[in-house]
Parts: C-alpha cells; sequence; structure tokens
C-alpha cells in the first residue's frame, strides 16, 4: 500500500532531471532563436555532466556504505534511485538526439553542416588528410596497451578515441588517443564548403589507422567518462591542517575520482565494452551510447560563424543591463542610500551600482570598515579589486571566502592569497557549514556615531553572472538591520551561529524556524475567518520540514503560490492534500536566481529577499541571510514582478497533479516575464536621460 505522503511526494534526482528536461525543451522550441537554441542544447548538458559527478557520485557513494541510506521523500534506496536515474537519462538521451538532429537539419539551409568524412570528396578527403598530418598527428599521444604501456588515465569529461587493433600474427590489442587539445582546432573548417564544418574527435577517429600501420583496425569509438566530482570537505577539520593547503590537496584527488558514468559514439561489440569498463572501472549499466558528438560545447564556435556572417535574427536581441534609475551615478551613493533603501534586479539593472558603491566606500574618510562574504567570483573581478583597494586606504577589510564553493575553489583560493597579501583579513566559514549568504556591510563612523550600509543578495557578487541570472541585490541604511548583519560577521569571526534575530532570517539557527513560524502565522488568520496568503520564489525545494508545513497550511486553506525554477519535491494540486498550492517554473534566457519569500496579505504582507533555497542543506546545514524588505515601494515593486512572473506562460509551465509540467495559456498574447523586465529596465532609463 502507498503512503499517503506518495501522493504529493516526488524524489528529488527524478524532480531534478524534470527540470533538465525543461531545459532540453528550450532547445527543441521553434519559438527561441535557432542559434540561441544550441546554447540550450549544450547547457543540458553541461548540466547532466555536473548532475552525474555530484548528485550520482554522491549516491554511487551511500550504496557502498554498510548502512543503507533511504532518501526522505520517497523512500527510495540509493541504488534504486540510480537505476531510475539512468532509465531516465536514457529517454532523455533519445529526445536530445531527436532534438539535435533538428537543429542540424534547421541549420542546412543557413549554409551550416556537421560533415562525415565519407560524404567528402576525394579532393576534400585528400585537404583534410593534410591537415590532420601536418596540425593535429604531431600533438597527438597515441599509444597500444601492453605491460610496458599501461591503460592511461581518463581525465573527466574529455574524449579519447579508442579502438581494437589486430596485429599481422592475429593477436588483438587496445588502443587510446586523447583527443582534447588546446593545439588544435576542434571545429574545423572544410575549405571548399563555406560553413561545413568536421569536428577533430571525429578526423582523429577517421584516421585513426595511420597512426598504427601495422595493425589492422577492427573496431573504434569515441570514449568521455565522467568522474564522482563529490568530494569530502569535513575531513579537513583539523586543527593542525592549513585549511587552505588541505582543500588544494582534495582539489588534486577529486580529479581522479570514480567513473560514474561512460559515453560511446559508435556501437562496439560486447567484449570491447566489457574490457573497457574494467579497465576504466564504470559498471556497464552506466555506458550511454549517444548519437550526438559528446560534448556540445562546439555549438559556440557556429555562433560566432553565424554571426560574423551578419545572422542576427538567429539571435536574441541584443541586451545589456540599465544602470538602476534609483542612483545617480554621478553623486554620493552613500548619501542617496541613506535616503531610501535600493533594490537592483539583475541582469536588467547594472551590478555597477554596487561595485561603485564599494570603491566609494573604499576612498570615504568616513568609513571605518568593509565586510563582506563571497561565494563565487567572476574572473578578474572587480569586486576583488575595491576590496584591495579599501585596504591600502587603510580600511578594516574582513573577508570570508567560502573555499567549499563546488568547482570554484581553486578560484576562491587564489583570491584568498590576494586579499591576505593586500592587507585584509581573510577567514573561512564554519566547521561543517558552508557560508552561502551574499552580505556585506559597509560600517562607517560619523558625527552621529556609528551607521551602516547594508547590501543582501540572492545571487554572488559576480558580474558575469549578474548579466546572465536574474538576481535582486537590497541596498539599505537602515540601522537595525545594519546591527543584525554586524552581529553576523561578529559570530563568523568566532566561529559561531547566530542564535537569535528581530529583522534578518539568518541560517542555520533563525531561517527555517521563522518560516515556519510565519507559515502557520498565515493557517491562523484562515482558522480566524481571514485569508491567508505564501508566495514563494526559489531554485528548489527539498526541505521535507516546509514542505509538511505547507501541506498543513493548504489543508486549512491558506492559497499558496509557488515559483520554483529546478528541484521541487512537492506535488501540487492533490485534493485534500495540496489542492491550493500552484507551483510553476520558468525556464527562459536568463538562469532564474532570485529568491523572493511572501507572507501574508496585502495589507499585512512580510517580504524578504535572500540567498537560501528551501532545501535541508540550506535552511539548517549552511549560513544563509535574507532581509525583510520595509521600505513600501521597493515591497510593491517585487510583488509586482512576483505577479509577472507567476503570468508568465511564454516560459513558464505549471506543476500538475500528475507530476508533469504542462505549458500554460492564460491570455491570446504570450507574456514572457524577462522580455518584459528588460523593457522596463530600458524604458525607465530613456526617461531619465530625457529628464537629466
Amino acid at each position: 500500500m502507498k503512503k499517503t505522503e506518495d501522493k504529493y511526494l516526488m524524489n528529488r534526482e527524478l524532480s531534478w532531471l524534470k527540470f533538465n528536461d525543461r531545459v532540453l525543451d528550450e532547445a527543441g522550441n521553434s519559438r527561441v532563436p535557432l542559434a540561441e537554441r544550441l546554447t540550450f542544447a549544450s547547457i543540458y548538458q553541461s548540466n547532466l555532466d555536473e548532475f552525474y559527478m555530484v548528485r550520482v557520485g554522491t549516491l554511487m557513494d551511500q550504496m557502498e556504505a554498510s548502512e543503507e541510506v533511504r532518501e526522505n521523500k520517497t523512500n527510495m534506496t540509493s541504488e534504486e534511485q540510480v537505476k531510475a536515474i539512468v532509465k531516465e537519462t536514457r529517454e532523455l538521451d533519445l529526445k536530445k538526439a531527436r532534438i539535435c538532429e533538428q537543429l542540424m537539419g534547421e541549420l542546412e539551409p543557413k549554409g551550416i553542416r556537421i560533415v562525415n568524412f565519407n560524404k567528402l570528396s576525394d579532393e576534400e578527403g585528400k585537404l583534410l588528410e593534410t591537415y590532420f598530418d601536418t596540425e593535429i598527428a604531431p600533438y597527438l599521444s597515441a599509444n597500444i596497451i601492453s605491460k610496458q604501456q599501461p591503460f592511461p588515465f581518463l581525465k573527466n569529461k574529455e574524449i579519447y578515441a579508442a579502438a581494437r587493433l589486430e596485429s599481422k600474427g592475429g593477436k588483438t590489442k587496445t588502443a587510446i588517443i586523447p583527443c582534447s587539445n588546446n593545439v588544435f582546432r576542434r571545429l574545423i573548417d572544410i575549405p571548399t564548403r563555406p560553413g561545413n564544418f568536421m569536428l577533430s574527435e571525429e578526423l582523429i577517429l577517421h584516421f585513426f589507422p595511420k597512426m598504427f600501420r601495422n595493425y589492422t583496425v577492427k573496431e573504434k569509438t569515441l570514449v568521455r567518462v565522467t568522474r564522482n566530482a563529490d568530494i569530502d570537505t569535513e575531513t579537513i577539520y583539523d586543527e593542525d591542517l592549513d585549511y587552505r593547503d588541505a582543500m588544494e590537496n582534495l582539489i588534486r584527488q577529486r580529479k581522479r575520482m570514480k567513473p560514474v558514468r561512460m559515453e560511446l559514439s559508435r556501437e562496439i561489440s560486447k567484449k570491447m565494452v566489457q574490457s573497457l569498463c574494467k579497465t576504466i572501472q564504470v559498471d556497464i549499466t552506466h555506458v550511454f551510447l549517444s548519437d550526438v558528438p559528446l560534448d556540445l560545447s562546439f555549438v559556440f564556435g557556429i555562433q560566432n560563424y553565424l554571426r560574423s556572417k551578419g545572422n542576427e535574427e538567429l539571435f536574441y536581441q541584443r541586451r545589456s543591463p540599465r544602470m538602476s534609475p534609483a542612483l545617480d551615478i554621478k553623486k554620493s551613493l552613500i548619501a542617496q542610500i541613506e535616503k531610501q533603501d535600493v533594490l537592483l534586479s539583475y541582469p536588467f539593472e547594472n551590478i555597477k551600482s554596487f561595485i561603485n558603491l564599494l570603491y566609494e566606500a573604499a576612498k570615504d574618510d568616513t568609513v571605518v570598515s568593509i565586510k563582506m562574504t563571497l561565494y563565487r567570483l567572476a574572473n578578474k573581478s572587480q569586486i576583488i579589486d575595491a576590496l584591495i583597494e579599501a585596504a591600502e586606504n587603510g580600511k578594516e577589510v574582513v573577508v570570508l571566502v567560502e573555499l567549499r564553493a563546488r568547482f570554484d575553489e581553486e578560484s576562491n583560493i587564489e583570491y584568498s592569497r590576494k586579499l591576505e597579501e593586500a592587507g585584509c583579513r581573510v577567514i573561512y566559514g564554519l566547521n561543517g557549514y558552508k557560508v552561502h549568504s551574499k552580505l556585506c556591510l559597509i560600517s562607517r563612523k560619523t558625527e552621529k556615531g556609528v551607521s551602516y550600509i547594508t547590501q543582501i543578495g540572492t545571487g554572488n557578487y559576480n558580474e558575469k553572472t549578474a548579466a546572465l541570472y536574474t538576481d535582486l541585490s537590497l541596498i539599505t541604511a537602515n540601522h537595525e538591520i545594519g546591527k543584525e548583519a554586524a552581529g553576523v560577521f561578529a559570530a563568523l569571526l568566532k566561529g559561531e551561529f547566530v542564535e537569535e534575530t528581530k529583522y534578518l532570517l539568518v541560517a542555520p539557527k533563525c531561517l527555517q524556524n521563522k518560516i515556519l513560524d510565519m507559515i502557520d502565522e498565515e493557517i491562523e488568520r484562515v482558522h480566524r475567518g481571514e485569508a491567508g496568503y505564501v508566495g514563494i520564489k526559489i531554485n528548489s525545494l527539498t526541505d521535507k520540514t516546509i514542505i509538511d508545513k505547507l501541506v498543513e497550511a493548504s489543508q486549512a486553506g491558506v492559497k499558496i503560490e509557488m515559483i520554483v525554477r529546478g528541484i521541487c519535491c512537492l506535488i501540487p494540486g492533490v485534493k485534500g492534500y495540496t489542492e491550493n498550492i500552484k507551483v510553476i517554473s520558468i525556464v527562459g534566457r536568463f538562469l532564474e536566481h532570485s529568491r523572493i519569500y511572501r507572507f501574508g496579505t496585502k495589507e499585512r504582507e512580510k517580504v524578504y529577499v535572500g540567498s537560501a533555497d528551501f532545501m535541508t542543506r540550506n535552511t539548517i546545514r549552511r549560513v544563509e541571510v535574507a532581509v525583510p524588505i520595509l521600505d513600501q515601494q521597493v515591497r510593491d515593486r517585487l510583488e509586482h514582478m512576483f505577479e509577472m512572473m507567476m503570468s508568465d506562460d511564454e516560459k513558464g509551465k505549471e506543476l500538475t497533479s500528475k507530476g508533469l509540467y504542462v505549458s500554460r495559456n492564460l491570455s491570446d498574447v504570450k507574456m514572457d516575464s524577462q522580455e518584459l523586465f528588460y523593457a522596463m529596465a530600458y524604458s525607465q532609463a530613456e526617461k531619465n536621460t530625457v529628464k537629466k
């Protein structure tokens, strides 16, 4: 018999695969410009790579543990989840192949083709052979596996050509050639056919026999391995270890972790597959045959070619962030923020407003200190430059650099060294708890005493992603919020948690419980005959405690609207349980990344923005910060944004009671909320220009 919860709960990993399916849908969406659809196909693949590296890697580690681990939503074991993931991945791979074939077919009339060597003329074949001999072959390291030449280590996500060879005496050997190389181009032009290309790994595979002239090639394929990347950072909390050095050692270990998936470009014999699996140490059930190139990143080269030929109609309309209309960059930003709270909405508004504030603070004589938490940063970060300038100007600069930001560890290690060398004080977070908050505190000494400028955001201090992700950033001079932010940094410096707050929501001690209390308040309102409302915009919902409370609120009659981009373990619309809950997911041109929490009807609404998704790892296992929106104008703006997103029927899909995401038709003219927000930002910028 099924448990009651099975009716309205979904497995986390399978829910994530549904999200990536929605990304793939954009690659096949005829209303998306053709060249942009290539990007979505590539994002689908890179998303899936990381999913296998992290989530599947974690589950496979759990399978080797002595104690059985079960997921707390659907009670599936780790092994059951992995089997379900592999099955779903195979179905998605078939869909990916169909969409990629469709894309290439639509590109042909535009003059773009990825060609097969066998379809070339003799003359073209000779040209490519000459190119191979002069530009590629000299840089290849081809080897035959033997006792003296052991099977090489296959690097994560890199492409290799593999073949079974037969000697003149009838003996069989395995040969490997690494195909990933920065020396030669991956996308090779066919000189006689402008717009036609061949992938370098396919050229290498074609000319495999030239590299092994004393053998006959019996079968061959391209191979790509995905490795577990789930390193255990908890092992480095030893008082005698240098934290940064220990992290560098762990990163080196990650590069050599076990494979979780092997992809092949050609069908080969079962014997050769088994041989590769045994050598590489990957389970045969995790071998995937791909009908499309093993790495889709080459599509960006195609996009560059299309742009060079003036095919702008195949791309999105060019957009660039506008400066916030709330701030005059020619005047003191500190003085303006002291008069009113400012909300920046990325990518529609420019992160430069915040960067300019940091530079102003670095020079301002009244500024005593700048404190920040850093998680992911851009290359050549202006944020880092501003902090260094502040330190060089004699300000106290305290920076928490989270070295455990997955796949950004090496970058953060280098930035931490650079900050230290400039005289900044660098700390690394708490034992067992990542610091994921987006918090900046500028402290000033004025005639009236200490004053604060506090910035709290939903996204990283990263100029690149601020132009690609939708995020929110509140900047306020509210003294009480500044005092609580100072308390957060005081706790971090002592290696402690914030135990109580009045204004801020601060995980792990003061976020989940306060959210539950605010949902409880809505339940009580309904019990008293009033209207109750909860509105949530997050990236993921997996926290079982919050899910249970949302179900309770729905059963009480509280209206709940949720915008959940990715994982959503709660199934809405289930009669008797979640029928008062509506869930949509927006997957569009920009990655939806902002978090908004709303509690209560219009006249008494509490609104927060912050860094935490409603995942257990965020709510009780990380340091996260959310801030209340106290300014009525800012609150009204967020309410309008939320309503527009809930009304998005171009990029917004609704989650049904059957656990499926379906398209929505809310009006005759479909509305894309991201495009709407950009149009509004451009319009406001033009009005400001006219005023000036």
